[in-house]
């Protein structure tokens, strides 16, 4: 059984959908033992869902640079 670090790092990696099926297996196992893990990884679940739900997006680092352009151009005003 993997120990609450372990399951905590896998409960990220498959928040990120990066944690194989093997350690999906084992977080399932250790959250039916551990309370505290279930409570965190429930809560992580919430969290993903809330951030899918938002679509959020974060700018290009053209976008980036053409707002730095612009805010510099405003401060030499």
């Amino acid at each position: 059984m993997v120990s609450c670090e372990e399951a905590q790092v896998i409960c990220n990696k498959n928040q990120y959908r990066e944690a194989s099926f093997f350690e999906k297996i084992q977080l399932m196992v250790h959250v039916l033992y551990c309370k505290a893990c279930f409570k965190s990884s429930k809560k992580n679940k919430g969290l993903t869902r809330l951030i899918r739900k938002a679509n959020l997006h974060s700018f290009s680092e053209a976008e980036k640079d053409y707002i730095k352009q612009r805010l510099h151009k405003q401060g030499e005003s």
